[in-house]
């Protein structure tokens, strides 16, 4: 697994050169949220479809 340092360097250097702060502090951030929902699924800590439409619509449909 690679570190985040690594990691970050790596979405650095595949971003254009006139990349602004915005885009790299987004593309970080993504990069974070993406690893902290495999995490989860790979824990076992998620919800079903229909589970999180109940969820969200506040009905059992």
């Amino acid at each position: 697994m690679q570190n985040a340092k690594d990691a970050a360097r790596q979405i650095i250097d595949h971003l254009p050169e006139q990349a602004t702060w915005d885009d790299i502090m987004y593309e970080l951030y993504v990069k974070q949220k993406i690893e902290t929902g495999l995490k989860a699924a790979d824990e076992g800590r998620t919800v079903s479809h229909q589970e999180a439409k109940k969820r969200l619509l506040g009905n059992a449909d």
